[in-house]
């Protein structure tokens, strides 16, 4: 199955400066930090039948985490530039430069950021992997040394909401129409006039 959920940016950025926000000097280890947003993600879905950022999930030897956010860490997604201007990575830790702000961040999103960020105080970044090593959809798709996309309804599974697969996938279409048909980045079309 395809993934069937829309990349958010914007999103994604104003959750990495949430969670950053209220660390000391607005930094944090990124491997804490990427499992940090990926319960997030997790339990959104399991509550909202939504995702948090809509990134692909990949199982990696050290647990789960959100593919574009990794790739926009390592600077290899193609909205790294964007992304380079509110945070930079140095020796395995994030940190915030800029504030993206939080206008795209729901009351519930934010609230789940803020939930599991105090759920999680105390855990550094070896006790997160430790943490999402348990998680059944991991197990299920240990990588090894290797990576591995870790299934939508596989998450769905874990998380009790596997009967609504067909339902958040057909949301999940709905709104990539919605964000292809109202997005500024579509070229937009000149309708011919009349001639007079």
């Amino acid at each position: 199955m395809r993934h069937p959920f829309h990349f958010d940016q914007k999103i994604a950025s104003q959750a990495v400066a949430f969670l950053l926000r209220n660390e000391p000097g607005q930094r944090m280890n990124y491997m804490r930090l990427l499992k940090l947003l990926y319960l997030a993600e997790r339990e959104t879905l399991a509550e909202a039948g939504i995702p948090l950022t809509g990134s692909r999930t990949v199982a990696l030897k050290r647990g789960p985490v959100l593919e574009d956010v990794f790739s926009l860490i390592r600077g290899e997604h193609p909205a790294a530039p964007e992304w380079s201007t509110y945070f930079t990575v140095e020796n395995y830790e994030i940190r915030m430069t800029a504030d993206p702000g939080l206008g795209r961040l729901s009351r519930f999103i934010a609230a789940k950021l803020g939930d599991v960020a105090r759920r999680h105080r105390s855990d550094d970044e070896w006790q997160m992997v430790e943490i999402t090593h348990r998680l059944p959809e991991w197990v299920k798709n240990d990588p090894g040394d290797s990576s591995k996309e870790i299934p939508l309804n596989d998450i769905l599974a874990a998380v009790g909401r596997e009967a609504d697969l067909d339902k958040i996938i057909s949301d999940a279409r709905f709104d990539a129409m919605s964000i292809k048909f109202f997005s500024d980045d579509q070229p937009q079309t000149i309708q011919p006039q009349p001639a007079s």
